[in-house]
């Protein structure tokens, strides 16, 4: 599988702090269970990725401008 194809996977997220000062993000469904830890500053990172990600998925998404153009 990779990054650009669909799956009928389904899972959960949760992310929050662990007491000892790392991000988890957990990740659960059929046959998952991924507890994911991180330092704060890897987990900064990981939210800016995700930022950029959504607004290229967005940009991508939305109706191309101009159409046809002048003749």
């Amino acid at each position: 599988m990779g990054i650009d194809r669909e799956s009928d996977t389904q899972a959960g997220i949760q992310i929050g702090p662990t007491s000892l000062g790392m991000v988890r993000i957990y990740i659960e469904g059929d046959g998952i269970d991924l507890p994911l830890d991180f330092e704060p500053e890897e987990a900064e990172e990981i939210a800016e990725e995700l930022r950029a990600a959504a607004e290229r998925a967005r940009a991508a998404s939305r109706p191309k401008k101009g159409g046809k153009g002048r003749k």
